[in-house]
């Protein structure tokens, strides 16, 4: 089984430049329960830590698409970096790509449009690194 995350915890809040401060965890929760929904099996994979994973990652996605929609960009960057360990791992990345367009839709329907942009084409990004290793 996998074991839980360790370490530092993701950031629990990141705040847009307007001033709003968004529920890391909250979001987290919403994405990752609607990826579950859709990957049923991701419990028989993962066991408990999958879902802490899930929510732990996603906590970190965010925030950094909140970061480049902010102006301090690096979305990219870390993208690639989390799709290489990912990879590493053998998660496959047509999942995170889902997960990316399960994220970007949450935070749309919350009207936060420019990070949910940020993601949406994250989730092309690692598409694009997904299609490449099938080849």
């Amino acid at each position: 089984m996998t074991e839980p995350p360790s370490g530092p915890p993701p950031p629990a809040t990141a705040e847009l430049r307007d001033g709003t401060t968004l529920d890391l965890r909250a979001l987290a929760e919403a994405i990752c329960a609607r990826y579950g929904a859709e990957f049923g099996d991701e419990q028989e994979r993962y066991g408990d830590a999958g879902m802490a994973w899930c929510l732990h990652d996603n906590q970190h996605i965010v925030n950094w698409a909140v970061t480049e929609a902010n102006g301090f960009g690096g979305f990219d960057r870390q993208l690639d970096w989390l799709a290489g360990v990912l990879e590493a791992r053998d998660f496959p990345l047509d999942r995170l790509a889902r997960d990316l367009e399960i994220a970007a839709s949450v935070l749309d329907e919350r009207d936060l449009r420019h990070p949910a942009e940020i993601l949406a084409n994250g989730a092309l990004l690692v598409r694009r690194r997904w299609d490449a290793n099938l080849l």
